[in-house]
């Protein structure tokens, strides 16, 4: 499109000047309001070490009193030039996405009031990269799941943005390269000297580490009923599971209670669950056909015999034989997976955002009724460390949107401390607040959407409509990682909310009160770290690029993975599961498995010589 090209190009220009003069007359009123004040001042911002000039000190002063010092350390950029007029609809591709379509809500209005832009939501499934990509056309703003093999077949065949192009990172994105310009070297180095974005999840910081996301929720109400066994590793779990369901053999509905569902929509390489089994009790990552050892860097592959892969396999497969997995779960899909948690015809769930979560309303609630953690007495889980050079989803800009500036403008918006809580929590001043003292805080309205209300019955109040729930932004991303310290905020407070004064100074339910006083805690983030743990450490690693033979054999024996992981699973006694893993095996062997191995094992010592200590 190089007409198009061209006409964007002088429009970019011709925005830049009138920026510029812009910038210079603010600068000028700036200059007289230090002349009135008769003084300056400067501030420095935690983990990003940068001072301010007097133009942004004294425009800063314009602000309220409880505007924080990150949204003051950068000059606030005229966008006037580049707002449309008329609303236009930007379509965000995003292989995060759980959603297809229009974004709707109090996310849609913020979009609106701020960028006069719709976001069209378009979801990854497959092929859906290779027609976008066979279309010349990936979207206006790209979200891509990993900056791996399809992250580098579109910037080599010109499809991203490259963001230095005109200026549009320095011009429309100052938070980012204030902020952020670990992530950008880190997106440069893997991107053949060109920035085309940055990853996910960036840390304000090096040395921190997120929360436990892998430990085993249960409904610790059920597990007190029939005695608080011991558990001490994995297997342990079944006997307790058989106990639990005898104590209570029927859900909410009076449906069958199993103990455990699944659902088998998100699998990747590998059944997810059973990889993330592995992740919760062994301390191993999982990476493309296997686990990364986060302690010593060693790959072990998915198909070793009597390997971690296997073990997990076999405990849902001692599940199902028990009666204990719902037996649905390889055909029912996320939703139907979700209502058996919803309606208690589940009771244990390796993920603590999926279980507890759907389980823990307030119904259940006033019922004594409770997920919570219960770990293993051997268990070794792994933690993430975060990472100032961001985690690998990469936010991008399609080369051929109409609107670059507007793109970077958002992303830009969305990488500023105010942007990434709005993201988080709904709009400022209706879900949080800044305090008179800087600090961030829920509002009461907002402590309700997040934890204390039903997310279903959360009203948006006006100028907003709609649901708090289903307003929640759809591209399913981050940028600031929740779990870092917010940038320029001076009481060292990270963008995770369960660490802020008001949460953290709740009365629990009796259930939760019960189990703090059990386990002699006051979170779950002490609790899981009296066991052992392993942080993976925060890296620069970039999968390296498949040759188009290796790329066929992925494929087949991803497919030979999936599918046989599920039989082994499904296997009615010990015989018949190993009978199923052995087939497996050969039949992956006769693929080219091996050859997938041996490439996953040069890529984990890539990985373990990108570290960052």
């Amino acid at each position: 499109m190089p007409s198009l090209r061209g006409h964007l190009t002088k429009r970019r220009k011709n925005m830049k000047f009138k920026k510029v003069l812009s910038l210079v007359l603010v600068s000028a009123l700036a200059g007289s309001l230090v002349g009135c004040s008769g003084s300056t001042t400067s501030s420095t911002t935690t983990g990003t070490d940068t001072t301010a000039d007097n133009s942004k000190t004294e425009s800063a002063a314009t602000e309220t009193a409880a505007t924080t010092e990150a949204d003051t350390d950068t000059a606030e950029v005229d966008l006037s030039d580049i707002i449309p007029d008329e609303t236009v609809t930007l379509n965000v591709y995003s292989q995060l996405a759980n959603y297809e379509g229009e974004q709707i809500g109090w996310f849609a209005q913020i979009m609106k009031d701020k960028f006069n832009v719709k976001l069209n939501i378009i979801s990854n499934g497959d092929g859906v990269f290779d027609t976008r990509m066979e279309s010349g056309d990936l979207g206006d703003i790209v979200l891509f799941g990993s900056d791996g093999e399809e992250y580098t077949r579109a910037y080599s065949n010109g499809m991203l943005l490259d963001w230095n192009e005109d200026d549009i990172l320095s011009d429309y994105g100052p938070h980012i390269v204030e902020y952020m310009q670990e992530a950008l070297d880190k997106n440069q180095e893997i991107s053949g000297g060109t920035v085309y974005g940055f990853g996910h999840d960036v840390a304000s910081s090096a040395g921190q580490y997120a929360d436990f996301d892998y430990h085993p929720d249960v409904r610790y109400d059920l597990y007190k009923a029939v005695g608080s066994p011991e558990i001490n590793d994995l297997m342990d779990w079944v006997d307790v599971l058989k106990a639990m369901k005898e104590a209570e053999p029927a859900s909410d509905s009076g449906k069958e209670t199993y103990g455990v569902s699944l659902f088998k929509d998100w699998d990747g390489n590998m059944m997810m669950f059973a990889k993330a089994t592995a992740t919760n009790f062994y301390g191993l990552d999982e990476f493309h056909f296997g686990f990364y050892d986060a302690a010593t860097g060693e790959f072990e592959d998915c198909l070793k015999e009597g390997g971690h892969y296997e073990e997990c396999l076999r405990f849902y497969n001692k599940l199902y034989q028990e009666g204990l997995l719902d037996p649905d779960s390889m055909t029912q899909g996320y939703d139907g997976c979700m209502e058996d948690y919803q309606d208690g015809s589940a009771f244990w769930c390796i993920f603590s955002w999926m279980g507890a979560a759907q389980y823990n309303t307030q119904e259940h609630l006033d019922a004594g009724k409770k997920m919570l953690p219960v770990a293993a007495k051997n268990q070794n889980t792994l933690v993430y460390g975060l990472n100032p050079t961001g985690s690998n989803r990469v936010w991008t800009i399609g080369a051929n949107t109409q609107y670059p500036e507007l793109c970077m403008a958002i992303i830009d918006y969305l990488a500023t401390p105010e942007g990434r809580l709005e993201y988080e929590y709904g709009p400022k001043d209706v879900c949080w607040e800044y305090l008179d003292d800087g600090s961030v805080e829920l509002t009461d309205f907002g402590l309700q959407c997040k934890e204390l209300g039903n997310p279903e019955e959360m009203e948006m109040p006006a100028p907003y409509s709609g649901l708090w729930k289903d307003g929640c932004p759809q591209m399913n991303n981050t940028t600031w990682s929740l779990n870092t310290v917010i940038p320029g905020n001076d009481k060292g407070q990270t963008f995770n909310f369960k660490y802020w004064d008001k949460y953290l100074s709740l009365d629990v339910d009796a259930t939760e009160q019960q189990w703090r006083d059990d386990m002699g805690v006051d979170s779950y983030r002490d609790y899981m770290s009296q066991f052992k743990y392993t942080i993976s450490k925060p890296h620069t690693y970039a999968e390296s690029i498949k040759s188009d033979e290796l790329s066929t054999v992925w494929e087949q024996v991803k497919m030979c993975v999936q599918n046989g992981s599920w039989q082994a699973v499904y296997a009615k006694d010990d015989a018949e599961f190993d009978s199923v893993m052995e087939q497996m095996r050969a039949d992956a062997d006769s693929y080219g498995y091996q050859d997938c191995v041996e490439w996953c094992t040069n890529e984990a010592a890539l990985r373990k010589a990108a570290e960052i200590d």
